[in-house]
C-alpha cells in the first residue's frame, strides 16, 4: 500500500533511529525493521524483501568503516562465513507460513535481547579472550546462518551475543564479524528470496527507507569506533530488541493484542 509523504518522513525517521542504534552495537536492525514493516505493509514477502535489503544498507557501510580501522580480518572470520552463506540461502527458500515465522522471530529475539542484556550489565573494560577449536566457528556459522536466513534477518544479532559470552574476541572485533556476518548472509537471503520467487519490493517508497539507514547505519558505527557508545546504547538496543521480539511473538505469532 502506497504511504503518504507525512507517514513516509514518520517510517523514515523511526528506520533512521533503528539504524543508528543497531549499527553502534555491530547489528543492521533487520528484527526491528520486520516489526515496523508489519505494522504498514500486508505482503509477507514484501517486509522480508525490505528488512534485507535495509539491513544490508546499514552494514555495507559498516563493514567499509570496519575494514578501514583494521577490525575486519576476513581470514579470522572466513570459517563462520562459508559454513553460514549456503545455510542462510537454504533459509530464506523455505516458504513458511505467516504466523510460524513470526513466532520463530519473536522467541529468537527475545533470548538474544536477554542474552545482550546480560553481558551488557557485566560489561567490563578488561576483556580476556579464549582459544576454542577450530570446528567450532563452522557450526556456529551453519546454525545462525540457516536460522537467519529463516527468519528474513543477517543473523548477527544472534551471534554477537553468543560470542561475546564465549569472549572468542574483543568486542570491536565481534562487532565487525557482526557486521560482516549479516553483509553476507542478508545477500544470501535476498538470493534465496529471488530464487524462491518470492523477493517483492515496497516501491517506491523503499528508496527513501534506504536513505535513512544508509545515514543512520553511518552514523551508529561511528559512534561504535569513537568508544563513546559502549554501555548505555548497547543497553538501549538490546531492550529495542526485546520489546520487538515481545511484539512480535504476541502480535503477530500468537495473534494476541499487545500494543
Amino acid at each position: 500500500m502506497p504511504l503518504e509523504i507525512g507517514e513516509l518522513v514518520y517510517v523514515m525517521l523511526l528506520f533512521f533511529i533503528v539504524a543508528l542504534l543497531y549499527a553502534a552495537v555491530g547489528f543492521g536492525g533487520g528484527s526491528s525493521y520486520l516489526a515496523l514493516l508489519t505494522l504498514l505493509l500486508t505482503s509477507f514477502f514484501v517486509i522480508r524483501s525490505t528488512a534485507l535489503l535495509c539491513n544490508l544498507m546499514v552494514v555495507s557501510g559498516s563493514c567499509y568503516l570496519f575494514y578501514r580501522k583494521g577490525h575486519l580480518k576476513i581470514k579470522k572470520f572466513l570459517p563462520f562465513i562459508l559454513a553460514s552463506v549456503p545455510m542462510a540461502f537454504l533459509g530464506a527458500s523455505f516458504r513458511l507460513k505467516e504466523r510460524v515465522f513470526f513466532i520463530i522471530l519473536g522467541i529468537s529475539l527475545i533470548i538474544a535481547a536477554l542474552a545482550l542484556i546480560i553481558q551488557t550489565l557485566n560489561l567490563k573494560s578488561k576483556y580476556n579472550t579464549v582459544t576454542y577449536p577450530l570446528y567450532l566457528p563452522y557450526i556456529l556459522g551453519a546454525g545462525i546462518g540457516f536460522l537467519s536466513g529463516l527468519v528474513g534477518i543477517g543473523g548477527g544479532i544472534f551471534l554477537a551475543p553468543i560470542l561475546n559470552q564465549m569472549k572468542w574476541d574483543k568486542p570491536i572485533t565481534i562487532a565487525a564479524l557482526a557486521s560482516f556476518f549479516i553483509l553476507v548472509n542478508s545477500i544470501s537471503g535476498i538470493g534465496g528470496l529471488v530464487t524462491g520467487g518470492t523477493f517483492e519490493l515496497f516501491w517506491p517508497e523503499i528508496i527513501g527507507l534506504l536513505a535513512a539507514v544508509l545515514i543512520g547505519g553511518q552514523l551508529g558505527v561511528r559512534l561504535s569506533l569513537s568508544r563513546i557508545s559502549a554501555k548505555g546504547i548497547r543497553l538501549l538496543t538490546a531492550l529495542l530488541v526485546l520489546f520487538v521480539g515481545v511484539r512480535v511473538l504476541l502480535d503477530n505469532g500468537l495473534q494476541i493484542n499487545f500494543l
